[in-house]
């Protein structure tokens, strides 16, 4: 029994918010339903596949059918200060910002949790696909942040910053479920949201034009587009030279396995012009305009400073990948602050870069300096900038992101 604890449910307009309302209902919870708008400037959408007004208009058919009652809050402001601003800032020093990890962290679970206290909320919940389980240790509780049963759902990535204190006030009524199991739920509670699409995009922005976006704050400049000929160095991707059975661990190798190859002293040759290397990230494809090569191109390093663009052909080309990634130690979050390595230690874990990704095992080693992650087999596309998570098993213990 939860002697009717009031949990507050954050619609957002989708099936999976809509299901996990009736589910608490259900349970005997005190429902409230809040709508966030986080978003006013619509000028950048590809389509009206998120518009804010319809998505409102659903989440509110949802607590009418439901019966609870319902709210509509503004954290515009916030959300432009604290997810918008950080992903320009981001852009421009050339690294890729993840706004949906932030966002959780900074809205969802933060912003959002305290406006639900104010309405007398004892926990806030989402629609996201993971499980939090808990046990105690010396008098505490301690919470874990569990992948959900639908693992082609699987959004515990995008909750990887979340903190123990976060957790303990959060509920994921949906994660033991599939996907098919909760459109079937919201069809049975006739709920206008039970065919509608999974919303893309940016949280709580939508589908936009990454560009016209980044120009709000961004100004174009043109700048070169250059290929790296072969041959290419293959060391720097294939070969992994760290000796893990040695008890020393010399964090110059490490250094050597993570850093990248200076670009700029292979040979390359000028392919093209682009506007601007801050609107490209690491592993693009498409927007290069660049035709009349062999095989497809890929961004495998972008310079701001100097405004270049570096290129290699094929999706599998070796410049793609790499052996490991660095974290800097301030960039460096445990969930299980229980877990927490100290410097000099090690440990074997399952990790992700982006959202949907395999996991991948690897050894995390932690130095003064930060943490690093040496695969067991190269990644591709790593990004200074996103979020790599860590895993144990199927739970996320931490996080951190790419220096």
């Amino acid at each position: 029994m939860n002697d009717k604890k009031t949990v507050v449910v954050g619609l957002s307009g989708g099936v999976d918010s809509s299901a996990a309302a009736f589910l608490l209902k259900e349970q005997g919870y005190r429902v409230i339903g809040v709508f966030m708008r986080n978003w006013h400037n619509e000028s950048v959408l590809i389509s009206k596949e998120c518009p804010w007004i319809e998505d409102s208009a659903d989440a509110m058919m949802v607590a009418e059918t439901l019966g609870i009652p319902f709210y509509a809050l503004d954290f515009s402001n916030e959300y432009r200060e604290r997810i918008v601003d950080y992903m320009f800032a981001e852009y421009q020093a050339g690294c890729t910002p993840n706004p949906d990890v932030l966002c959780n962290r900074e809205i969802k679970f933060d912003t959002f949790l305290k406006a639900a206290e104010t309405l007398g909320a004892d926990f806030v919940a989402t629609g996201h696909y993971c499980q939090k389980q808990s046990f105690e240790q010396n008098g505490q509780t301690i919470y874990k942040l569990i992948a959900g049963a639908d693992s082609n759902k699987d959004q515990s990535y995008f909750l990887c910053q979340l903190s123990q204190t976060q957790l303990s006030k959060a509920l994921f009524p949906i994660g033991h479920l599939q996907k098919s199991e909760v459109r079937e739920i919201a069809r049975k509670c006739n709920l206008v949201t039970a065919e509608k699409k999974d919303s893309q995009g940016l949280c709580f922005i939508g589908k936009v034009r990454l560009p016209e976006f980044l120009q709000q704050q961004l100004a174009p400049k043109s700048g070169k587009i250059v290929l790296i000929d072969d041959p290419y160095p293959l060391e720097h991707a294939t070969n992994n030279h760290f000796d893990f059975s040695s008890d020393t661990l010399e964090e110059t190798a490490l250094q050597s396995i993570v850093s990248a190859p200076d670009f700029a002293n292979l040979p390359i040759r000028e392919i093209g012009e682009h506007n601007g290397a801050h609107f490209y990230t690491i592993g693009q494809r498409k927007g290069l305009n660049v035709g009349g090569m062999k095989e497809p191109l890929f961004i495998v390093a972008t310079d701001t400073k100097q405004n270049i663009l570096y290129t290699a052909m094929g999706e599998n080309h070796p410049a793609l990948f790499r052996k490991g990634l660095f974290i800097m130690a301030k960039d460096v979050h445990w969930i299980r602050k229980d877990m927490q390595l100290l410097p000099g230690a090690r440990m074997r874990v399952l990790t992700r870069i982006r959202y949907r990704q395999p996991l991948t095992p690897a050894t995390l080693v932690m130095c003064q300096s930060g943490a690093y992650l040496i695969f067991d087999h190269p990644q591709k596309a790593i990004a200074p900038g996103q979020f790599a998570a860590w895993y144990l098993g199927d739970e996320c213990i931490g996080s951190g992101v790419i220096a």
